[in-house]
């Protein structure tokens, strides 16, 4: 099976140094745990979402495994823990945090694991789609139908400013 995975870190590792040599160093652990790296995109630089202050290394890539997706999942925790991760506050800084965004088969949920592909988030992050758009840019998203490159280039227009109501009219308010 293939699978669409992101990887992300924004905190330094003693041993591996910088996010950057993080994302690095996990691309080539995943290779040691019996997956293929079929494809990686480009690391790119992300502002932070939430109460972290430091701007996150983001890269995305396709993978090879015959894991089932709780079971990657539980590969994914297991690398995460080796590199210093520590579960608790969402959106805090952290040195590795691997996603699966996609997989070849369509779509999937479970609840034990909590696991969703597509993952629920990943439309409205561009630092996820614009590096998965260098990769897989015709993968389709299962529920929507889009392609990867499609979503990128909607989440890229400017959004629009909702606008205010008019203000009434003098007359419009006066009542008789």
């Amino acid at each position: 099976m293939l699978y669409l995975i992101a990887l992300g870190s924004n905190q330094r590792h003693q041993r591996l140094g910088l996010p950057r040599g993080v994302l690095e160093a996990a691309v080539e652990r995943l290779a040691g745990q019996g997956l293929t790296i079929v494809k990686i995109s480009g690391i790119v630089t992300s502002r932070p979402i939430g109460p972290s202050q430091r701007s996150y290394a983001n890269a995305v890539a396709i993978v090879k495994t015959a894991l089932s997706p709780p079971d990657l999942l539980d590969r994914f925790k297991r690398i995460e823990a080796e590199f210093g991760r520590r579960r608790g506050q969402a959106w805090s800084r952290r040195v590795l945090d691997l996603d699966i965004l996609l997989w070849s088969d369509g779509a999937f949920a479970s609840a034990t694991p909590a696991l969703t592909i597509p993952h629920p988030l990943m439309r409205e992050r561009s630092f996820v789609l614009r590096p998965a758009a260098q990769i897989a840019g015709d993968w389709r998203d299962p529920l929507t139908g889009q392609t990867i490159a499609q979503l990128d280039a909607r989440n890229r227009r400017p959004k629009k400013r909702q606008e205010k109501a008019p203000k009434p009219l003098d007359h419009e308010t006066k009542r008789p």
